[in-house]
């Protein structure tokens, strides 16, 4: 027995059962005796991670996020908690790296505070093995759970994410069409989105009737990736005799790199060399020559997951349980494409 049993018995929304649960005001009585009517027929016993009836609510959200200090994750967790704080919630805030067991303990911690909604923020919550994602959905049973670009197919669950595939696959068609063919792609992750964005990177090149063996997908086992690592990772990949002419990066971290790795061996950017990195942060206007990116609109992304989150817990209506956002390639001076 568990939340959407009660749903689908008085007719409410998952959102409205959890407001009656969590003895939120945001109520009619008449749907409130309703809910706990069905609740006391069923036999429903809200289980410990849930609020107490009668509790009001904490105007609470717990985020979770793998690691503070990588960049991408820290600006998202910014985004959030400054829309969240507009609305008059306040935030909990925990990292939990990367281990799935160390997750799962996160979750419990932050149901536990009786927070009203939890964001988790990045793709990497989102494992291969569904097994894995069981403590996600269980969650679910309590409260609204949001992710920022990952998606997970579960009642309760709302996914707000860029289309990572299209934006490498856009990336990738402007090298080929600009004359580069020795193609490298280097990631760091084997994400929701990071797997994503490696699928449009091999499709544009097949569409484009061009075979890349998969030493030219080089993958960096680390979710710390550094300037230094990737630049050691690219001289290794050229050690082996591997030619190429064009570089595109899941990060703009690794694409800096790239180009350390270049000026280091002379290789002259554009000219000799393309250069692409993602997120479009800070970093690719500070380097020389200016790094090509792609804007994955992440604060569009956090913005709109806090707007909904607001939605679901007001009770607004019918809510789309996924939405995709397109990035915008920003070209700068390590690329020059043919239109």
């Amino acid at each position: 027995m568990n939340i959407y049993d009660i749903s689908k018995k008085t007719g409410v929304s998952i959102a409205t059962v959890s407001r009656v649960i969590n003895g939120s005001a945001n109520v009619s009585e008449k749907t409130r005796s309703k809910v706990l009517a069905a609740i006391d027929e069923l036999g429903y016993t809200p289980n410990v991670f849930a609020r107490g009836l009668g509790l009001n609510t904490m105007k609470t959200i717990g985020i979770m996020c793998a690691d503070s200090s990588d960049p991408y994750l820290a600006r998202a967790v910014y985004h959030i908690e400054q829309d969240l704080r507009k609305n008059n919630y306040d935030s909990l805030l925990s990292c939990t790296g990367y281990d799935h067991d160390v997750k799962e303990k996160c979750m419990t911690m932050l149901l536990s505070k009786r927070v009203d909604a939890v964001v988790l923020v990045g793709s990497n919550y989102i494992e291969k093995d569904e097994q894995q994602n069981n403590y996600i959905k269980n969650a679910a049973d309590t409260v609204p759970v949001m992710i920022v670009n990952g998606v997970l197919n579960t009642p309760n669950v709302y996914c707000t994410v860029c289309d990572d595939r299209a934006a490498i696959y856009e990336v990738t068609e402007n090298f080929i069409r600009s004359g580069r063919r020795d193609l490298l792609y280097i990631y760091n992750s084997h994400s929701y989105s990071g797997t994503k964005k490696l699928d449009g990177f091999r499709a544009a090149a097949k569409d484009a009737g061009i075979a890349l063996p998969e030493e030219r997908m080089h993958f960096i086992n680390s979710h710390n990736v550094t300037v230094q690592s990737a630049k050691q990772a690219v001289a290794e990949i050229a050690e082996k005799g591997i030619k190429f002419d064009g570089v595109i990066t899941s990060d703009d971290i690794i694409a800096v790199g790239v180009l350390k790795y270049a000026r280091d061996a002379g290789i002259t950017v554009p000219d000799e060399l393309f250069v692409a990195g993602y997120n479009n942060f800070d970093i690719s206007e500070c380097c020389e020559p200016e790094l090509t990116s792609v804007d994955n609109k992440l604060e569009t992304l956090c913005r709109h997951c806090v707007s909904t989150l607001m939605d679901i817990l007001s009770d607004d209506g019918s809510l789309p349980k996924k939405t995709v956002f397109s990035a915008e390639i920003i070209e700068r001076s390590t690329t020059k494409f043919t239109k």
